[in-house]
């Protein structure tokens, strides 16, 4: 069986027992997340979903008995690895997915929209599942799906560089965008230049958030990657003119540093 011959009737079977483990991924994580911004699980929980469905399935792909687990099981076994994703989906929302070969796989479909199927398998050429490019990409989407307001990154610009984007919600809350490996690669391959052009196109934030960071940033005063002097494209200069090749151990001294903030301030 080549992965680009499955049949619907595999598709099915596949689908099927990945249904069967996303409800138990659902007993493990809606009583400790019952909500996300107000809206009840799984919205907007695909990534975690994702994730525990990944765990299960290293756990039972070894010894499985069920049709459409050992269908999955022989194609990473010829090569095929099941690979965790994220991007844009259509362009309207963030997706936490699965690819193998050439099929995207979501087993967090209803998190969106809580009446569509728990899981969808789709070929990946059809399923308008994309990486997102550039922070321009990143930004429209954010704006639109989660409902926030995005400035430039002016309250901690040290990190600037890395996390160029500052959102904020509905309820005045911020935090910084965005520390995932996705979206730290597209700053760091561009040497920074993709940063520093979504810099040049946001707003500074309201006078009252930029104080809030500054107050909260006073207990961070350690870190030179927290402070809250100095210009953010200058930043973005700096760091590309030092970090010729990309600078694993400053990448990691940015995320480390940006994990030690609150989740949002």
């Amino acid at each position: 069986m080549r992965i680009n011959d499955l049949t619907q009737q595999q598709l099915t079977l596949i689908s099927i027992d990945l249904a069967q483990l996303r409800l138990i991924a659902d007993l493990t994580l809606a009583p400790t997340m019952p909500y996300f911004a107000e809206k009840p699980y799984p919205i907007g929980r695909c990534r975690e979903i994702r994730d525990e469905v990944f765990t299960l399935l290293q756990a039972q792909l070894p010894h499985t008995q069920k049709p459409g687990l050992s269908l999955l099981k022989d194609l990473i076994a010829q090569g095929n690895p099941l690979q965790k994703a994220w991007g844009s989906l259509r362009d309207e929302y963030f997706q936490n997915a699965f690819i193998i070969g050439t099929w995207y796989i979501d087993v967090a479909n209803d998190t969106v929209n809580a009446n569509k199927p728990r899981v969808e398998i789709l070929p990946l050429a059809t399923s308008n599942f994309t990486p997102i490019k550039d922070f321009t990409q990143f930004v429209t989407i954010a704006r639109s799906y989660w409902k926030v307001a995005v400035y430039r990154n002016d309250v901690c610009p040290a990190l600037a560089p890395y996390m160029p984007l500052l959102c904020v919600g509905d309820n005045g809350t911020s935090w910084l965008g965005a520390a995932n490996d996705d979206m730290l690669n597209i700053a760091i391959h561009s040497q920074f230049t993709q940063s520093k052009t979504i810099l040049k196109d946001l707003p500074s934030p309201p006078v009252e958030i930029i104080q809030r960071w500054q107050s909260l940033l006073l207990n961070f005063t350690h870190d030179p990657l927290l402070t809250t002097k100095g210009d953010a494209i200058t930043f973005c200069d700096e760091y590309s003119k030092k970090l010729q090749h990309p600078d694993l151990a400053h990448r990691d001294a940015a995320v480390i540093a940006y994990s030690s903030l609150p989740k949002s301030v």
